[in-house]
Order: C-alpha cells, then sequence, then structure tokens
C-alpha cells in the first residue's frame, strides 16, 4: 500500500500539480494568484509525504513467514477475543502503518496490542478504557499468508 502511494504521488500528483503551478506561474503576479499559491503549498504536502514513505519503506520489513509458535499472539496474527457479554471480536496486529478499523487491523503498539502480544489462546486480558477497566478472553488465534 505504501509503494502504491507513493508512487501515485511521485509519478501521477506531483507532475499534475507541478504542471499547474507552472501554468499558474505564467499568469503574471504570484502574490494574488491562488492557483500558484495553492499549488505550491500542495507540492509542499506532496514532497512532504514523499520524504517519509521512503524513509519508512527503507526501515520496513515485510514478514511474510508464520511464527514457529501459532499457538501465542504475534505479529500477524488473527485473535478473536470474547468480552464479558459473551460479544466476539475479531482482530489483527499489524505495524503501525497498516491499521484499518473498518477491517479489525490494530496495531502492535496499540494498548490492545501490547496486552495481546505473546498471550496463548485462553488468556484473560485486561484493557483500560475511557469507559473503564475491560476484560477479553483470547478465544481463537490463526496465521494466515497474504494469499489466503
Amino acid at each position: 500500500m505504501l509503494k502504491a502511494e507513493l508512487h501515485q504521488l511521485w509519478k501521477v500528483e506531483r507532475p499534475q500539480v507541478t504542471q499547474s503551478v507552472s501554468d499558474a506561474a505564467a499568469l503574471g503576479d504570484r502574490s494574488e494568484n491562488a492557483e500558484y499559491i495553492y499549488g505550491k503549498k500542495r507540492l509542499r504536502e506532496i514532497d512532504r509525504r514523499v520524504r517519509y514513505l521512503s524513509k519508512r519503506l527503507e526501515e520496513m520489513t515485510v514478514v511474510s513467514s508464520v511464527p514457529d509458535d501459532t499457538d501465542k499472539i504475534y505479529f500477524g496474527a488473527y485473535v478473536t477475543l470474547e468480552n464479558e457479554e459473551g460479544e466476539a471480536f475479531n482482530y489483527r496486529l499489524v505495524g503501525p502503518d497498516e491499521i484499518d478499523p473498518h477491517k479489525g487491523y490494530i496495531s502492535i503498539d496499540s494498548p490492545m496490542g501490547k496486552a495481546l502480544l505473546g498471550k496463548p489462546l485462553d488468556s484473560e486480558i485486561s484493557i483500560s478504557t475511557p469507559t473503564g477497566e475491560q476484560t477479553y478472553w483470547v478465544i481463537a488465534i490463526a496465521y494466515r499468508t497474504e494469499s489466503a
């Protein structure tokens, strides 16, 4: 996803914005030219994001293997939790760049992620939330490859 975003910004969006800024600059007075001013601002935003993505991609390691001990929760695990009311929740532990609440992807750096790391099946975990202490039980742990 990050590589696709970097490609979109660098190869598609930046050339378009650069061209529109160039066209706006050719019109004359730049101090009162909104297209020029906002185009330059957008170029700075794109360049900032491109620098960030480039650095992140250099530092990242893609984890594509399943851990040796699949009976415990580690990075990439799909976890099913049950609360005190018997409601089930499905999560996947991911890195901070992959968080997606709609898919149930939570960061390993989040309070829930930290509480889950290393826990075996049937473990009880407690999380402090704004509404108070919440207790969950680990009822399923699974690891899937990306092709699954």
